[in-house]
């Protein structure tokens, strides 16, 4: 499902030959390889939601080399944006990016068991029903001992925990009453209930957090 958002929310600039770069990506990208380096799956097939311009696979992709990766997106710009990004890192171990709404219900019965399921910065842009159910499909997603790692800003313990966070989680109600950031306690109960392990708490620059989560054996 497509959302207004406000300007503030999904910053890309668009260069001439279709590639968009989002400056947020080009800053944690490094940030977040550094977390899959330590948690990902030995080997498998790794599967990147809302992959969004296409800067996180490459780097995913040459951090974990071992593991297929499989950007997608829904949105025909960014779909583009990621396979210019994909042709010209000329990795055998990244796939030209598929159409995937990580929202809708039943997407984890078109990709197969899966080692890896990488989200960043979607949560707080959709509804909590819409979470609910990217989660829910994660899990039915992942394979036996699978990983989840989901990155982004949140709410700590019901509460906004800095002024930059106050303001833009207002923008984003503003703009559309049902989105805005999410609390960690309940996107970790939502994981719990859909049957994933809450595995780590990572504190990342900017008051982000890296919640990684894991599929029981």
């Amino acid at each position: 499902m497509t959302r207004h958002l406000p300007p503030t929310a999904n910053i890309a600039e668009q260069m001439q030959d279709g590639l968009l770069v989002a400056p947020s990506a080009s800053n944690n990208m490094g940030l977040i390889s550094q977390v899959l380096r330590d948690i990902a799956p030995k080997q498998g097939r790794a599967v990147e939601l809302a992959s969004g311009t296409g800067q996180h696979c490459v780097a995913f992709a040459k951090t974990c080399p071992a593991l297929t990766w499989v950007p997608t997106d829904i949105d025909n710009a960014r779909l583009a944006s990621i396979g210019i990004y994909v042709s010209e890192a000329q990795l055998d171990n990244l796939t030209l990016p598929v159409r995937l709404d990580a929202t809708q219900a039943g997407w984890s019965t078109s990709t197969g068991p899966l080692d890896m399921i990488v989200l960043v910065n979607l949560l707080h842009l959709i509804s909590e029903a819409e979470a609910r159910i990217v989660i829910n499909e994660v899990a039915k997603a992942l394979a036996p001992g699978g990983v989840f790692l989901l990155y982004g800003p949140f709410m700590r313990g019901g509460e906004l925990t800095s002024e930059g966070d106050e303001r833009f989680h207002e923008s984003l109600v503003n703009t559309d009453a049902e989105i805005g950031y999410k609390d960690d306690f309940d996107v970790i109960e939502w994981a719990q209930t859909a049957g994933l392990n809450a595995a780590q708490i990572l504190e990342m620059p900017a008051n982000n957090l890296s919640l990684v989560f894991s599929k029981p054996e």
